[in-house]
């Protein structure tokens, strides 16, 4: 089998509603945008895609496409993905690729593999469970009222825990932080999510005040530029950290944050942020092999592929932006999230795909 053509097609991708925000300093939610499927065929009619769903993948992604990607996939086997990952990071060092490029033809690749197989792919890399609970994970809310409300909501609505993306005052979440913690009670796991808003020493502090609170993990309080930061906070603090969601790397940049002694809870690992289900899946091992979590990044369907085949990670991650509590379609009334059932990796059936990607779009119960 050969792959003979690789093309891209634009979707719509409707924006939030209603429209919602992240700490001060960062932007919120998307307007409508246009994103992008990329889509690999062979000679034997075997196909596979990937879905690009930011703000203006449709234009960067063809542009690689046809600037690089075709001629290097052209007459591949596309069973060699781990040949095309490398090819993929060799290709990097000069095109400085974006994060989330990085990993999408490993996707479309797997996706490939596991219709000809007629099996899902968390199937294919082994499978591990068929189930797995979703915490919450609140964007970030006008006032402590508003989270706490959402709080209650999140806890009626089945979710098995809570994680704040708060202000970026590292005082002010401190108090929302327990105020949180005095409204749900001990027994309910708590996260907090700096979104990379802090230097080291309001990291501290922060940290300082989730240790007294029994945060189950402390998570990208500063960007990861610096990992004698992190293992400096590390030695600071006694919440566990998790760490390495968007530094560049994948397993190998991982490897490091755990070498320094900076990942006291684990590491992240996704299809989006971490060089696809390839890289996901080393990163998962490495963490393994340490004996620490590999927290699975993301609320779309590669990821609970991934939750699905990696024993290590505990929760699956459910976006709540909204004080009208809306459970995530794939969350059920207990709190789980049930593995994907159909064959390779499913296109979410929600968007409007162009016709050439019709009979690539499968639902599953």
């Amino acid at each position: 089998m050969k792959i003979t053509h690789v093309e891209t097609h634009p979707v719509r991708i409707p924006a939030a509603s209603p429209q919602f925000s992240w700490r001060a300093g960062l932007g919120g939610s998307a307007p409508d945008a246009t994103g992008a499927v990329l889509r690999i065929g062979t000679d034997e009619g075997a196909e596979g895609v990937a879905l690009f769903a930011r703000p203006g993948a449709a234009a960067q992604l063809e542009e690689l496409v046809d600037r690089v990607f075709r001629a290097e996939l052209i007459g591949q086997d596309p069973y060699q993905r781990e040949w095309l990952w490398h090819r993929v990071w060799e290709l990097d060092r000069i095109e400085e690729l974006p994060l989330p490029v990085l990993g999408l033809i490993d996707v479309a690749l797997w996706d490939l593999a596991g219709r000809v197989a007629e099996q899902p792919v968390w199937q294919l890399l082994g499978g591990y469970r068929r189930s797995i609970p979703a915490y919450a994970s609140t964007s970030t809310f006008a006032t402590t009222e508003e989270f706490l409300d959402v709080a209650t909501q999140c806890l009626e609505a089945g979710y098995a825990a809570i994680k704040l993306h708060a202000w970026g005052d590292a005082r002010r979440d401190a108090k929302l932080c327990a105020a949180l913690r005095d409204h749900v009670g001990d027994d309910v796991p708590l996260m907090y999510d700096g979104s990379a808003g802090f230097d080291l020493p309001d990291a501290i502090r922060l940290g300082r005040a989730l240790t007294d609170l029994d945060y189950l993990w402390y998570e990208e309080p500063m960007r990861e530029f610096s990992i004698s930061a992190y293992r400096q906070l590390a030695q600071s603090v006694g919440v566990p950290l998790l760490v390495g969601e968007t530094s560049d790397g994948a397993h190998l940049n991982t490897a490091d944050f755990i070498n320094a002694g900076a990942a006291t809870f684990g590491v992240r690992a996704s299809t989006t942020l971490r060089g696809g289900i390839t890289g996901a899946m080393r990163i998962a091992h490495l963490a393994d092999s340490y004996r620490l979590r590999a927290e699975v990044h993301g609320s779309d369907i590669p990821n609970q592929h991934l939750c699905m085949a990696i024993s290590n990670t505990t929760y699956y991650e459910s976006l709540v932006t909204s004080t009208d509590v809306r459970r995530e379609s794939c969350v059920d009334a207990d709190g789980l999230v049930h593995a994907p059932l159909a064959p390779g990796i499913a296109l979410p059936a929600h968007l409007d795909y162009p016709a050439p990607l019709q009979h690539l779009v499968t639902t599953t119960p």
